[in-house]
């Protein structure tokens, strides 16, 4: 499904992102690596275990880059000439291998470019982690090649959810074809 189209954006509208991803150890080691971020928080467990988290954290930039583009479809997918800024980032939480995270997205700003013929819009991005009952993951579904992909059940059901990631996002937008 493609993404909006400038004028499809209404400013307030919150949307509700349906894919999310559980992350791996992997997936924090490649990033890592691909970045050349040898950070020993993230990739060494007893550098870790001696901090106050007691475990590896998963690279923060990865948590950026994980919510937006579980953002994409929903928002920019095929309809963007460019990302202009993502600003005030903040990482309020950590998010650990084996959280699964998904996004919300709130239209906080647009405006039509000078010359009419693209839009520009500013999102709200927030990135959460799946709350946990009874120290179960809301997500467990005993199939994580279903987890990985984002086909897991619905997420806040009993736990609470953490905000671990939030930030503003503005790109440039195609209008309708007409």
């Amino acid at each position: 499904m493609p993404g909006r189209y400038y004028e499809e954006f209404e400013v307030g509208e919150t949307i509700e992102h349906d894919k999310r991803r559980t992350v791996s150890e992997s997936d924090n080691q490649r990033f890592c690596d691909m970045t050349m971020n040898q950070q020993p928080l993230h990739l060494d467990a007893d550098f870790a275990a001696d901090s106050q988290f007691g475990e590896r954290l998963v690279n923060g930039l990865y948590t950026m880059s994980l919510a937006v583009g579980l953002t994409i479809p929903d928002t920019t997918d095929g309809t963007i000439v460019a990302n202009l800024s993502y600003d005030d980032v903040e990482h309020p939480n950590p998010v650990f291998h084996g959280d699964t995270i998904y996004a919300r997205t709130t239209v906080t700003d647009k405006r039509e470019t000078s010359d009419g013929e693209r839009g520009v819009v500013t999102m709200h991005v927030e990135a959460y982690k799946i709350g946990e009952a009874a120290g179960v993951s809301e997500t467990s579904s005993g199939d994580p090649a279903s987890e990985a992909s984002g086909t897991s059940p619905e997420h806040g059901s009993d736990g609470e959810d953490t905000l671990v990631c939030e930030f503003d996002r503005t790109a440039l937008s195609l209008k309708k074809p007409e």
